[in-house]
Protein backbone atom coordinates (compact mmCIF):
# COMPACT_ATOMS: atom_id res chain seq x y z
CA UNK A 1 0.00 0.00 0.00
CA UNK A 2 1.37 3.51 -0.77
CA UNK A 3 1.86 6.33 1.74
CA UNK A 4 1.03 9.57 0.34
CA UNK A 5 1.02 13.03 2.65
CA UNK A 6 1.95 11.17 5.42
CA UNK A 7 -0.96 9.01 5.75
CA UNK A 8 -1.82 5.57 4.14
CA UNK A 9 -4.45 5.57 1.22
CA UNK A 10 -7.71 3.44 2.48
CA UNK A 11 -7.11 -0.21 0.71
CA UNK A 12 -9.97 -0.93 -1.81
CA UNK A 13 -10.93 -4.57 -2.34
CA UNK A 14 -10.63 -6.20 -5.44
CA UNK A 15 -14.30 -6.51 -5.79
CA UNK A 16 -14.82 -2.66 -5.32
CA UNK A 17 -12.48 -1.77 -8.11
CA UNK A 18 -14.27 -4.45 -10.47
CA UNK A 19 -17.77 -2.92 -9.39
CA UNK A 20 -15.67 0.70 -10.28
CA UNK A 21 -14.25 -0.45 -13.36
CA UNK A 22 -17.60 -2.04 -14.48
CA UNK A 23 -19.98 1.43 -13.87
CA UNK A 24 -17.09 3.32 -15.63
CA UNK A 25 -17.01 1.42 -18.52
CA UNK A 26 -21.00 1.43 -19.01
CA UNK A 27 -20.40 5.37 -18.09
CA UNK A 28 -17.94 5.83 -21.08
CA UNK A 29 -20.48 3.74 -23.49
CA UNK A 30 -23.77 5.80 -22.76
CA UNK A 31 -21.55 9.05 -23.13
CA UNK A 32 -20.86 7.35 -26.89
CA UNK A 33 -17.52 6.96 -26.22
CA UNK A 34 -15.46 3.41 -27.59
CA UNK A 35 -14.40 1.26 -24.44
CA UNK A 36 -11.83 -1.02 -25.01
CA UNK A 37 -10.99 -2.60 -21.98
CA UNK A 38 -8.20 -5.14 -20.98
CA UNK A 39 -10.09 -8.76 -20.29
CA UNK A 40 -7.66 -11.42 -18.64
CA UNK A 41 -9.31 -15.22 -19.11
CA UNK A 42 -7.32 -17.42 -16.84
CA UNK A 43 -4.22 -16.62 -15.36
CA UNK A 44 -1.71 -16.06 -18.25
CA UNK A 45 -1.69 -12.92 -18.83
CA UNK A 46 -0.57 -13.49 -22.30
CA UNK A 47 -0.45 -16.26 -24.80
CA UNK A 48 0.96 -15.61 -28.06
CA UNK A 49 4.36 -14.68 -29.80
CA UNK A 50 3.60 -10.98 -30.21
CA UNK A 51 2.35 -10.34 -26.62
CA UNK A 52 4.88 -12.74 -24.81
CA UNK A 53 7.67 -11.33 -26.66
CA UNK A 54 6.18 -7.31 -25.41
CA UNK A 55 6.26 -8.62 -21.75
CA UNK A 56 9.62 -10.67 -22.29
CA UNK A 57 11.00 -7.37 -23.00
CA UNK A 58 10.41 -5.33 -20.76
CA UNK A 59 11.02 -7.74 -18.02
CA UNK A 60 14.75 -8.16 -19.73
CA UNK A 61 15.17 -4.30 -18.12
CA UNK A 62 16.59 -4.03 -14.35
CA UNK A 63 14.72 0.12 -14.93
CA UNK A 64 11.41 -2.53 -14.49
CA UNK A 65 11.41 -5.80 -13.49
CA UNK A 66 10.87 -4.83 -9.76
CA UNK A 67 8.31 -2.39 -10.27
CA UNK A 68 5.90 -4.29 -13.31
CA UNK A 69 4.84 -7.12 -11.13
CA UNK A 70 2.49 -4.68 -8.97
CA UNK A 71 0.86 -4.02 -12.12
CA UNK A 72 0.14 -7.83 -12.46
CA UNK A 73 -3.33 -8.54 -10.32
CA UNK A 74 -4.55 -5.10 -11.54
CA UNK A 75 -4.43 -6.37 -14.96
CA UNK A 76 -5.58 -9.71 -13.96
CA UNK A 77 -8.93 -8.62 -12.07
CA UNK A 78 -10.22 -5.56 -14.73
CA UNK A 79 -8.65 -2.80 -13.71
CA UNK A 80 -7.94 -1.51 -16.79
CA UNK A 81 -11.13 -0.16 -17.80
CA UNK A 82 -9.58 1.51 -21.08
CA UNK A 83 -6.80 1.09 -23.45
CA UNK A 84 -6.27 2.74 -26.86
CA UNK A 85 -2.67 2.66 -28.67
CA UNK A 86 -2.10 4.78 -31.13
CA UNK A 87 1.21 5.61 -33.20
CA UNK A 88 4.14 6.23 -30.62
CA UNK A 89 1.13 6.31 -27.82
CA UNK A 90 -0.72 4.43 -25.67
CA UNK A 91 -3.64 6.45 -23.39
CA UNK A 92 -6.02 4.09 -21.03
CA UNK A 93 -7.83 4.42 -17.69
CA UNK A 94 -6.90 2.58 -14.15
CA UNK A 95 -9.51 1.68 -11.74
CA UNK A 96 -7.76 1.97 -8.15
CA UNK A 97 -8.62 4.04 -5.39
CA UNK A 98 -9.92 6.51 -8.25
CA UNK A 99 -9.89 6.73 -11.76
CA UNK A 100 -6.44 7.14 -12.84
CA UNK A 101 -5.47 7.97 -16.48
CA UNK A 102 -2.38 6.19 -17.69
CA UNK A 103 -0.01 7.90 -20.69
CA UNK A 104 2.72 5.87 -21.79
CA UNK A 105 4.76 8.06 -24.67
CA UNK A 106 7.40 5.30 -27.18
CA UNK A 107 9.52 6.37 -28.92
CA UNK A 108 9.08 5.69 -33.06
CA UNK A 109 11.66 2.69 -34.26
CA UNK A 110 14.69 5.16 -36.27
CA UNK A 111 14.45 4.66 -39.61
CA UNK A 112 18.11 2.75 -40.26
CA UNK A 113 16.79 0.75 -37.62
CA UNK A 114 13.55 -0.71 -39.04
CA UNK A 115 15.90 -0.81 -42.42
CA UNK A 116 18.31 -2.81 -40.80
CA UNK A 117 15.29 -5.12 -39.45
CA UNK A 118 13.88 -5.02 -42.28
CA UNK A 119 16.97 -6.39 -44.39
CA UNK A 120 18.10 -9.15 -41.97
CA UNK A 121 14.58 -10.89 -42.24
CA UNK A 122 14.54 -10.16 -45.78
CA UNK A 123 12.99 -13.18 -48.06
CA UNK A 124 12.55 -14.86 -44.39
CA UNK A 125 8.79 -13.14 -43.73
CA UNK A 126 6.53 -14.46 -46.71
CA UNK A 127 3.07 -13.32 -45.80
CA UNK A 128 1.26 -10.75 -43.41
CA UNK A 129 -0.49 -13.96 -42.20
CA UNK A 130 2.26 -15.83 -41.57
CA UNK A 131 3.75 -12.49 -39.82
CA UNK A 132 0.73 -11.43 -37.30
CA UNK A 133 0.14 -14.88 -36.36
CA UNK A 134 3.63 -15.29 -35.68
CA UNK A 135 4.63 -17.84 -37.58
CA UNK A 136 8.03 -17.50 -37.90
CA UNK A 137 11.34 -18.61 -37.90
CA UNK A 138 13.53 -18.41 -34.80
CA UNK A 139 15.93 -16.75 -36.29
CA UNK A 140 13.51 -14.14 -37.36
CA UNK A 141 11.66 -13.64 -33.97
CA UNK A 142 15.34 -13.12 -32.52
CA UNK A 143 16.10 -10.43 -34.76
CA UNK A 144 12.64 -8.60 -34.18
CA UNK A 145 12.93 -8.94 -29.82
CA UNK A 146 17.03 -8.30 -30.61
CA UNK A 147 17.66 -5.75 -27.21
CA UNK A 148 17.99 -2.25 -27.81
CA UNK A 149 18.19 -3.34 -31.94
CA UNK A 150 14.55 -4.82 -32.51
CA UNK A 151 11.29 -3.77 -32.73
CA UNK A 152 10.13 -3.67 -29.11
CA UNK A 153 11.11 0.27 -27.21
CA UNK A 154 14.18 0.31 -24.27
CA UNK A 155 13.03 2.27 -20.86
CA UNK A 156 14.86 5.32 -22.41
CA UNK A 157 12.50 5.16 -25.27
CA UNK A 158 9.57 5.11 -23.05
CA UNK A 159 8.03 7.52 -21.21
CA UNK A 160 5.49 6.95 -18.46
CA UNK A 161 3.02 9.21 -16.67
CA UNK A 162 0.19 8.51 -14.16
CA UNK A 163 -2.80 10.82 -12.86
CA UNK A 164 -2.47 9.28 -9.03
CA UNK A 165 -0.45 10.78 -6.23
CA UNK A 166 2.12 8.10 -6.26
CA UNK A 167 5.67 9.35 -6.19
CA UNK A 168 6.98 6.02 -7.67
CA UNK A 169 8.05 6.20 -11.08
CA UNK A 170 6.00 3.27 -12.32
CA UNK A 171 2.98 2.73 -10.00
CA UNK A 172 1.13 -0.25 -10.55
CA UNK A 173 -1.06 1.66 -12.87
CA UNK A 174 1.12 2.43 -15.18
CA UNK A 175 2.29 -1.19 -14.53
CA UNK A 176 -0.92 -3.26 -15.43
CA UNK A 177 -1.19 -0.61 -18.54
CA UNK A 178 2.29 -2.33 -19.84
CA UNK A 179 0.92 -5.67 -19.15
CA UNK A 180 -2.36 -4.65 -20.48
CA UNK A 181 -0.19 -3.82 -23.98
CA UNK A 182 1.09 -7.46 -24.33
CA UNK A 183 -2.64 -8.37 -23.45
CA UNK A 184 -4.06 -6.49 -26.64
CA UNK A 185 -0.89 -7.74 -28.82
CA UNK A 186 -1.76 -11.35 -28.21
CA UNK A 187 -5.44 -9.99 -30.46
CA UNK A 188 -3.84 -7.18 -32.51
CA UNK A 189 -0.44 -7.99 -32.93
CA UNK A 190 -0.37 -4.98 -35.66
CA UNK A 191 -1.00 -2.68 -33.17
CA UNK A 192 2.70 -3.19 -32.28
CA UNK A 193 4.14 -1.68 -35.26
CA UNK A 194 1.73 1.21 -35.36
CA UNK A 195 2.89 1.84 -31.81
CA UNK A 196 6.61 1.96 -32.61
CA UNK A 197 5.58 4.15 -35.87
CA UNK A 198 6.58 1.14 -39.17
CA UNK A 199 4.83 -0.28 -41.44
CA UNK A 200 4.47 -4.05 -41.03
CA UNK A 201 4.06 -4.72 -45.09
CA UNK A 202 7.64 -3.26 -45.28
CA UNK A 203 9.22 -6.82 -43.99
CA UNK A 204 6.98 -8.99 -46.98
CA UNK A 205 8.20 -6.06 -49.28
CA UNK A 206 11.72 -7.21 -48.52
CA UNK A 207 11.00 -10.31 -49.22
CA UNK A 208 9.33 -9.63 -53.03
CA UNK A 209 12.64 -7.98 -53.77
CA UNK A 210 14.62 -10.93 -52.95
CA UNK A 211 12.84 -12.72 -56.14
CA UNK A 212 14.77 -12.88 -58.99
CA UNK A 213 13.99 -10.50 -62.47
CA UNK A 214 11.71 -12.92 -64.51
CA UNK A 215 10.58 -15.38 -62.29
CA UNK A 216 6.99 -16.31 -63.63
CA UNK A 217 6.00 -18.38 -60.29
CA UNK A 218 4.05 -15.70 -58.24
CA UNK A 219 6.16 -14.01 -55.46
CA UNK A 220 5.58 -15.42 -52.20
CA UNK A 221 4.88 -12.04 -50.85
CA UNK A 222 1.90 -11.55 -52.96
CA UNK A 223 0.06 -14.75 -52.21
CA UNK A 224 -2.42 -16.14 -49.38
CA UNK A 225 -2.96 -19.53 -48.88
CA UNK A 226 -6.81 -20.25 -49.09
CA UNK A 227 -7.49 -21.78 -46.15
CA UNK A 228 -6.08 -18.71 -44.78
CA UNK A 229 -8.72 -16.93 -46.75
CA UNK A 230 -11.67 -18.71 -45.18
CA UNK A 231 -10.71 -18.05 -41.99
CA UNK A 232 -9.79 -14.53 -42.11
CA UNK A 233 -13.23 -13.65 -44.14
CA UNK A 234 -15.29 -16.35 -42.01
CA UNK A 235 -16.81 -18.37 -45.07
CA UNK A 236 -15.97 -21.27 -47.18
CA UNK A 237 -13.57 -21.09 -50.33
CA UNK A 238 -15.14 -22.42 -53.44
CA UNK A 239 -11.85 -22.75 -55.19
CA UNK A 240 -12.61 -22.42 -58.64
CA UNK A 241 -10.51 -22.60 -61.59
CA UNK A 242 -8.77 -19.58 -61.24
CA UNK A 243 -7.48 -20.85 -58.06
CA UNK A 244 -4.49 -23.53 -57.30
CA UNK A 245 -6.49 -26.36 -55.26
CA UNK A 246 -4.91 -27.58 -52.81
CA UNK A 247 -4.08 -27.48 -48.91
CA UNK A 248 -1.51 -24.79 -47.87
CA UNK A 249 -0.98 -23.90 -52.08
CA UNK A 250 -0.96 -20.57 -52.96
CA UNK A 251 -3.45 -18.42 -55.07
CA UNK A 252 -2.76 -15.58 -56.23
CA UNK A 253 -4.15 -12.40 -54.47
CA UNK A 254 -6.24 -10.53 -57.32
CA UNK A 255 -8.38 -14.13 -58.03
CA UNK A 256 -8.41 -14.91 -54.69
CA UNK A 257 -10.36 -11.18 -53.47
CA UNK A 258 -12.88 -12.36 -56.67
CA UNK A 259 -13.48 -15.24 -55.45
CA UNK A 260 -14.17 -13.62 -51.84
CA UNK A 261 -16.50 -11.29 -53.24
CA UNK A 262 -18.56 -14.06 -55.27
CA UNK A 263 -18.69 -16.36 -52.30
CA UNK A 264 -20.23 -13.32 -49.81
CA UNK A 265 -22.75 -12.31 -52.94
CA UNK A 266 -23.85 -16.24 -53.13
CA UNK A 267 -24.26 -16.46 -49.64
CA UNK A 268 -26.34 -13.41 -49.12
CA UNK A 269 -28.39 -14.48 -52.65
CA UNK A 270 -29.32 -17.82 -50.64
CA UNK A 271 -30.45 -16.17 -47.25
CA UNK A 272 -33.01 -13.75 -49.45
CA UNK A 273 -34.24 -16.90 -51.23
CA UNK A 274 -34.81 -18.82 -48.18
CA UNK A 275 -36.71 -15.57 -46.91
CA UNK A 276 -39.03 -15.67 -50.13
CA UNK A 277 -39.60 -19.64 -49.76
CA UNK A 278 -43.20 -19.80 -48.89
Amino acid sequence: MARYNGGWKPYVSVASRRAKAMKEMEKRRKQGQTVSPIVIEGRDIVKTVWGEAWCDNLERYSDYENRLPRGRSYVRNGSVVDLQIKTGEVHAVVSGSNMYKVTVKVEPVSKQQWKSICEDCGGAVSSLVELLQGRLSKGVMERICRAKQGLFPSPGEIKISCSCPDWAGMCKHVAAVMYGVGARFDHQPELLFLLRGVDEKDLIAKAAQSIPVGTKAPSKAKVLVAEDLGGMFGIDMDLGPNLIVGKGKPVKKKAAKKQVVKAKRTKVAAKKAVKKAP
